[in-house]
């Protein structure tokens, strides 16, 4: 037979881990928003931010470790500063993955509502395109591509925002059937009001939030993907760099001068961390069956 009473400081100790958790949510979430926010900082100013050109070598201080008085995070193999690079790295990272995030929700989004209007044979063929999207091994594909075409920015950004795009048209999809059964959408529509305007003007604010939080839960993993394919070479070319390239070019001294890989790693880690973080907290916000 079960003694609950012994069980009785278990359950309150568990209950205040609880209540301690959420009462730090907002303070994690704080952090995580200082930290995004810096990184934007850095990625704006990175130019001006930066105490050397990344390309710029000083093979007698080659390898130097963190703490240089010129050289705050180190040098590379090459007498590359660490930190000018790191600098750059985010700013490259953080466009591409901001320009994928943005085109691959414009695409679903919009195939989403194309469904949504049209139904039938549109709705069954984009339907068919996001299932066909959602087994493809992304990865793979994109080491094809990029192997026959080259690897270039644009054609990186064009490649990412094709990642994910299924998710924006299934939710774009279904909110807008759920919207247009509705009265507001239907008044529109009744009042003279286009297509156009219905899903532009009416649907798309009543349903952004949604997607937003989709955006923010997108946008980590595009940063990771392109860390991978940087990784493997045939993301961001030198003598261009980015935080995946730079993990990249690390590895071949973690021994010996671990901080050329660690710091770009550290900076992947915790940029991805509190975007999820952040995307988290944010849906529980904007969810109205969680309130």
């Amino acid at each position: 037979m079960v003694n609950l009473a012994t069980n009785i400081p278990a359950v309150n100790k568990r209950a205040g881990l609880l209540a301690v958790i959420r009462r730090n949510v907002p303070f994690s979430v704080g952090v995580c928003i200082l930290w995004l926010a810096a990184m934007v900082f850095v990625a704006c100013l990175a130019d001006t931010l930066r105490p050397y050109g990344i390309s710029a070598m000083d093979l007698t201080s080659r390898l130097s470790p963190p703490g240089n008085v010129k050289h705050w995070l180190g040098t590379d193999e090459l007498g590359r500063d660490v930190l000018s690079r790191l600098l750059q790295s985010i700013r490259v990272s953080l466009i591409i993955a901001f320009g994928a995030t943005i085109l691959s929700a414009a695409f679903g989004t919009a195939l989403g509502f194309a469904a949504a209007k049209f139904r039938g044979t549109v709705e069954h063929l984009v339907l068919v395109l996001a299932d066909f999207q959602a087994a493809l091994p992304f990865l793979i594909m994109s080491l094809a591509v990029l192997a026959f075409f080259g690897s270039s920015m644009v054609l990186l950004v064009c490649l990412m925002g094709f990642y994910g795009w299924e998710r924006y048209a299934r939710i774009a999809r279904g909110l807008a059937i759920s919207a247009s059964a509705q009265g507001y959408a239907a008044s529109a529509v009744h009042l003279g009001a286009t297509p156009a305007r219905v899903y532009l003007r009416h649907i798309l604010p009543n349903v952004a939030s949604t997607l937003i939080v989709s955006m923010t839960l997108t946008f980590p993993e595009i940063i990771l993907m392109e860390s991978g394919l940087s990784f493997l070479g045939l993301g961001v070319q030198p003598p261009e760099t980015s935080l995946g390239n730079m993990v990249g070019f690390g590895r071949e001294y973690l021994t010996r001068a671990p901080w050329i890989m660690l710091a770009p790693a550290a900076v992947i880690m915790l940029t991805t961390l509190s975007i999820s973080l952040a995307g988290d907290w944010l849906r529980d916000k904007l969810d109205p069956t969680i309130r």
